[in-house]
């Protein structure tokens, strides 16, 4: 089993190398002092120092719900469970359909295929469609697998985001095949234009919804959650408990504390839509003046865009040229099942500086 090769890469630059490989917010739209502020007030109860219970505090998980509910989902505390970050929602999840096969985008988010190979899930790909995944192919491997991950909400690492038309088709499948969602939205509120509607609200006692504040907030607090019907979320308490017992309960009540003002966390949020907005669209406008041989479409929300050169050009093999000269992004193949090198790239636009997005794509097309 191998590490991934974005945690190996981050490990391997230095602060000179600009970076368009991790999923990084940026540093710059960090609510410091709101958060400083609500741990702070935190502090000043008791509890926050004490074990906590397995499936998250009641007020945070009651949050969580009520931001669901008010998005046309009904949801209560008891269809919450508190993770230590999406990763670990995963991991469960994972270790509860262990040995299972399971229907999954191509190219997919590396962290899950990791956790799905380390716990034995046999992972059937379906190709990716600029609106979603080809639907006939999903029908014919869910058929059979009956469990499916997927990313609807500009994809990692694709961008892609699903059509209101596929969304209804996939949601019918599952439905026909009585089958089970995993429904992964960590990019869910950074959209540019408009909020889609979930999968999983469409399906509420065969879906998995999960969440993060890692990338709307701030990634050091290690909170995600789960989001499924409440005889569901029963099946994965044993796990979870035989984890960690509960997540930072130190987190957990930071966290609830800031989300008391909706209205400050609704304006943080849109901060962060208007910068990585501008970013996506410099970086598009960059990529076409600089690379034009590289094709790609400008995100609709999100932190990556992702595209291929016309050339047949092993992009695995370019990054470690690239390296040298102090630039790093993540190969496609990294993100498919069998990891042939082919043409294709992920860039991370969110942590980098415009100088630095300028600067960076020069650099890449210097390496050609």
């Amino acid at each position: 089993m191998k590490r991934s090769f974005i945690r190996e890469i981050l490990e391997a630059i230095d602060e000179e190398t600009i970076s368009f490989a991790g999923g990084l917010p940026s540093e710059n739209l960090f609510p410091c002092e709101d958060i400083k502020t609500a741990t702070l007030k935190a502090m000043e109860n008791p509890k926050i120092y004490q074990y906590g219970i397995s499936n998250g505090i009641n007020e945070l998980r009651a949050q969580i719900a009520q931001r669901y509910t008010n998005e046309g989902f009904p949801t209560t505390k008891d269809n919450i469970l508190i993770t230590t970050g999406s990763q670990q929602a995963m991991y469960i999840l994972a270790k509860y359909f262990e040995g299972k096969n399971i229907t999954i985008e191509e190219p997919s988010y590396l962290g899950a295929m990791n956790i799905f190979r380390l716990n034995h899930l046999n992972m059937q790909g379906v190709k990716l469609e600029n609106d979603g995944v080809n639907i006939e192919a999903f029908e014919k491997s869910f058929k059979d697998t009956k469990l499916t991950y997927i990313i609807p909400d500009f994809q990692n690492p694709s961008a892609t985001t699903y059509s209101d038309e596929k969304r209804e088709e996939i949601a019918k499948i599952i439905k026909k095949y009585d089958g089970i969602l995993i429904e992964d939205s960590p990019y869910g509120e950074l959209f540019f234009d408009k909020k889609n509607v979930s999968i999983s609200s469409k399906l509420p006692k065969n879906s998995f919804h999960l969440g993060s504040f890692s990338k709307t907030l701030v990634p050091s607090l290690r909170i995600g959650w789960i989001r499924a019907d409440e005889e569901l979320l029963k099946s994965l308490m044993i796990i979870k408990e035989s984890i960690d017992l509960h997540s930072c309960g130190i987190s957990q009540y930071i966290l609830t504390e800031y989300l008391k003002d909706e209205q400050k966390y609704e304006k943080h949020l849109q901060e962060i839509r208007d910068d990585y907005s501008k970013k996506a669209n410099f970086f598009s406008e960059q990529l076409n003046l600089i690379m034009p041989e590289f094709k790609h479409e400008k995100p609709k929300g999100g932190m990556f865009l992702y595209g291929t050169f016309e050339d047949e050009i092993d992009t695995f093999a370019l990054v470690q040229e690239c390296l040298k000269k102090k630039v790093v992004y993540v190969p496609g193949n990294q993100f498919y099942i069998d990891k042939v090198p082919n043409g294709e790239i992920r860039f991370n636009y969110t942590h980098s500086s415009f100088e630095q997005i300028e600067k960076g794509i020069k650099l890449i097309k210097s390496c050609l």
